[in-house]
């Protein structure tokens, strides 16, 4: 071996040694959860819900970063650059598995520049209408929007939301003329809807749920192939005439691609069992929240088959975002 050949191998040895060594002592200070959309919607929701809990186990702050815009993909962006040290963590959602089918060019690969670590939750989205609207039914609904096409609009989180897609979707299937209006999260939607300056959303579960309840918003129906428990009397669009119609959203933990095996095993493991505690369990059910139980491998499978399936459909709506 010659003496160049034996620098690179001892360097190569140390620094491997030296990345075994930190992931061992991880974590030693803060943790960033970067959160793609404002505070106050269904993402926010789960990410401090969780946040809070791995903080305690880590015996570290967890602290939420909320880097709203475009859909998710600016938070993503951000993440996707930081360090894959462990310190770095990003809360995606289908909206990430949506965005290439919307995007025309996108700063970052959702599948190559992060490592899946935990499905975190899933939930319904709900079709939601304010007070002002004559409708409590879908079919209701439809015939309304046909009766006044082009002047109903409805809300998403931002473009590349599932909101978006939702709504996207909906009006591809039912044939009609509604019209788009990007927030840069669910909280401002919300407020919009109930204020009457838009008329319908379909919105994830979370976020609707109290304004459900309060009466300030009507539930129509679920997206989800089945009812969802925290609405039983509601129906899902598949049986109120949308056949096929079937859209779960989740909400997946990520590290930058590259961060060290261990810390993303460890991450799962704990992330894992705070899904398993009672208060964790009751505040998910009481907002339609189902916790997530997914290994590494297994989640990687699930967004490459999340990514073909909703990007297909994307293109089959004619959805766009730029």
């Amino acid at each position: 071996m010659n003496r160049h050949t034996f620098l690179r191998t001892t360097i190569a040895a140390l620094m491997l040694a030296s990345g075994a060594a930190s992931a061992a002592d991880w974590p030693t200070k803060p943790i960033t959860l970067v959160v793609p959309f404002v505070a106050g919607g269904t993402t926010d929701i789960v990410a401090r819900t969780i946040g809070q809990k791995l903080s305690e186990s880590l015996k570290q702050p967890v602290i939420v970063d909320n880097r709203g815009g475009a859909g998710g993909t600016v938070g993503a962006t951000i993440a996707s650059k930081a360090p894959a040290d462990g310190y770095t963590l990003f809360l995606a959602t289908i909206a990430h598995a949506i965005a290439p089918g919307l995007y025309k060019k996108l700063a970052y690969d959702f599948q190559r520049d992060f490592d899946p670590v935990a499905l975190a939750a899933s939930t319904p989205n709900v079709l939601i209408v304010n007070e002002k609207v004559p409708a409590r039914t879908v079919a209701e609904l439809v015939a309304y929007i046909k009766a006044n096409p082009g002047k109903v609009n409805f809300g998403s989180a931002g473009n590349g939301s599932t909101e978006h897609i939702s709504g996207e979707l909906f009006r591809s299937m039912t044939k009609t003329d509604i019209v788009h209006v990007p927030y840069k999260g669910g909280a401002p939607m919300m407020a919009d809807l109930m204020g009457g300056q838009i008329q319908m959303a379909i919105e994830t579960s979370p976020s609707a749920s109290p304004h459900i309840r309060a009466g300030k918003v009507h539930a129509l129906a679920v997206t989800t192939k089945t009812r969802a428990p925290a609405y039983p009397g509601v129906p899902t669009l598949d049986e109120a005439g949308l056949k096929g119609y079937d859209m779960t959203t989740w909400f997946a933990l990520m590290a930058p691609h590259g961060t060290p095996p261990e810390i993303v095993q460890r991450l799962n493991t704990e992330l894992a069992r705070a899904l398993q505690q009672p208060d964790v369990i009751k505040r998910f059910e009481e907002q339609g929240v189902t916790a997530g139980n997914m290994k590494p491998t297994e989640l990687a499978n699930f967004i490459g088959t999340e990514t073909t399936k909703w990007v297909k459909v994307a293109k089959e709506a004619g959805a766009t975002a730029e």
